[in-house]
């Protein structure tokens, strides 16, 4: 036979599943205790039942109440939270994140306000001042984050009032009588059942922590980073907020009008907001000599006012509604510009997975063409193509700055211990060299009886979405870079920089490298304008703001240097 547990008269949170150590369940089926004690005996009245003292029934009683309110605080814990990071997960979603992400940083905002309550260390390990200041300065869907605050507040409103009137009237808001005074007459009906939306919802929360983790975002200062910069160092004027945005964007996009398919730099009908960005980046300039640059580097505000008025130019993902081609993109949102992407060669030319590669070419010092290809680390779909993107355009120099693994995959192992055949490309290590900052790899590259010499810069002390420690190694490492370049044959084509998504750190590459160039060659820099050429070519380029302050240091370093040197 099967037994019937009953539950008590608690809260939905206070079920069988939460009996206390000395409550022991009600079988619906066997009668009462109290009946129980009554068998054998004729007549009740004469039985004198034991009663307790008066003052170990008050503290039951009060032990009962505070039992119930704990349980119940949980519950409205859990409402609270749950609440919380279902809005901000709608807000990043609606900002053009993945699902996955958006609850990453979903957690990190609801990280963000316990740090106000307990003084610890962030629980997640990413920095979440950085993250709520993107949130602030988000326009467009402003709405959801303070309907997601409104919501908070009308939870903690009615918890208060609830646990008011379940303390003193022995109820709460939707109880129609109040709880009995007696905890022996305790009993429920058979149709509910126990609720475990608490412990459901505690193993949702262990199962999201387990979820592939974004890249953390910089440290800076609680400072609005919408001061407006001098008007006299721009020479176009602000755009929308959307070219804006600049902070943790490797999964933000700068979304393409509804409706517009066609692609940037084949005469597309491009709506306002995108020419005034294009405008933006074909026009802005900021030329600063050896004093300034020095000035301007110190100066955080401005370089931020600076960095957040640059139009990002993401590319809308409806230029690339292709079957499949989700495969061959490390992350969704971080899309080649179409004007300037790189197109493999193929035997069948109407088969665009065949001729795709997430690749820019980008120009280089003094506007040369395809100086540098800028492109995702190569993920295990995508090493095949890789390699065919080196072999076909002839490049002498692969520079890699990223880590194979940071929290979660940035990059795939695609060169060989010894040797390997990708493509018909056959691939060989000839030898292997450790600096203290990087490594250096020289390949051999066989294919249809021609051998190429190929080196690779395997540069690991450049955490992501952050800067170095040290600005002397890239530095060194970029000037490596460019000798090993003027000795490579006149014939050879592009140096490839990549970094996971191919525009963070791949951009503070090639922007130092140009602007060392053009501090060497002119006795100016303009980092602005080197900055939104690179995004009109890839969409994205130095991708926080902290990296383009690093560059601003970077090159204030490297200018200095260079009077030390002329000096002697």
């Amino acid at each position: 036979m099967t037994r019937k547990l009953s539950s008590s008269t608690r809260s939905p949170t206070e079920d069988s599943i939460f009996l206390r150590p000395d409550e022991d369940p009600v079988w619906l089926d066997e009668p009462a205790k109290t009946d129980k004690t009554l068998d054998g005996f004729s007549n009740k009245d004469e039985l004198t039942e034991p009663t307790d003292p008066p003052n170990s029934h008050g503290q039951e009683l009060f032990l009962h109440k505070v039992y119930a309110l704990v349980v119940e605080i949980h519950f409205w814990v859990a409402l609270f939270a749950v609440s919380q990071v279902t809005g901000y997960w709608l807000f990043f979603v609606m900002e053009g994140n993945g699902p996955f992400s958006s609850v990453y940083k979903a957690l990190q905002v609801i990280d963000f306000y316990l740090s106000f309550i307990l003084p610890c260390h962030p629980i997640l390990g990413g920095n979440s001042t950085l993250l709520m200041k993107e949130v602030a300065h988000t326009e467009e869907h402003k709405w959801i984050v303070n309907g997601t605050a409104g919501i908070s507040v009308a939870i903690c409103i009615i918890m208060i009032i609830h646990m008011v009137c379940k303390w003193r009237y022995g109820t709460g808001l939707w109880r129609s009588g109040p709880v009995p005074k007696e905890l022996g007459e305790r009993r429920q009906s058979v149709s509910r059942q126990p609720s475990f939306t608490l412990s459901e919802w505690t193993d949702a929360q262990e199962d999201l922590l387990d979820l592939d983790p974004v890249p953390q975002t910089p440290v800076f200062d609680i400072t609005d980073t919408r001061t407006e910069a001098d008007s006299a160092t721009l020479t176009v004027t602000p755009v929308g907020l959307q070219e804006r945005r600049g902070s943790n964007v490797s999964l933000t996009l700068d979304m393409c009008t509804p409706g517009c398919t066609e692609p940037y730099g084949y005469g597309a009908q491009l709506s306002p907001r995108d020419q005034s960005a294009q405008e933006y980046l074909r026009q802005g300039t900021h030329v600063l000599t050896p004093a300034q640059l020095h000035s301007r580097a110190m100066d955080d505000q401005a370089l931020q006012a600076e960095f957040y008025e640059t139009p990002m130019n993401f590319v809308d993902p409806k230029e690339y509604n292709y079957p499949g081609l989700v495969r061959k993109n490390r992350y969704k949102t971080i899309l080649p510009n179409t004007h300037s992407r790189v197109i493999l060669k193929s035997d069948d030319e109407d088969d665009f997975l065949s001729t795709y590669i997430n690749g820019n070419y980008l120009k280089g010092y003094d506007d040369e063409e395809q100086a540098y290809i800028a492109t995702q680390g190569p993920t295990v779909n995508t090493v095949g193509d890789f390699w065919r993107m080196v072999w076909q355009e002839r490049c002498p120099i692969i520079v890699m700055i990223t880590n194979l693994e940071e929290k979660n995959e940035k990059c795939a192992e695609y060169w060989p211990e010894d040797a390997v055949t990708h493509e018909g490309i056959e691939i060989t290590v000839v030898s292997v060299t450790q600096e203290d900052d990087y490594s250096l790899r020289v390949f051999t590259l066989k294919h249809d009886r021609e051998e190429r010499s190929l080196r690779q810069y395997w540069y690991t002390s450049w955490p992501d979405q952050k800067t170095p420690d040290k600005a002397p190694p890239l530095l060194e490492l970029v000037q490596e870079v460019e000798r090993a370049r003027e000795e490579a044959p006149p014939s050879s084509g592009p140096t490839i920089v990549h970094c996971s998504a191919g525009i963070g750190r791949t951009g503070c590459f090639i922007a130092t490298s140009i602007l060392c160039k053009q501090l060497r060659t002119e006795g100016v820099v303009d980092i602005l304008r080197t900055t939104c050429q690179l995004r009109l070519d890839r969409g994205g380029m130095i991708q926080t703001c902290e990296q383009y302050q690093f560059v601003h240091h970077v090159l204030s370093l490297y200018e200095k240097q260079l009077s030390h040197t002329s000096e002697e």
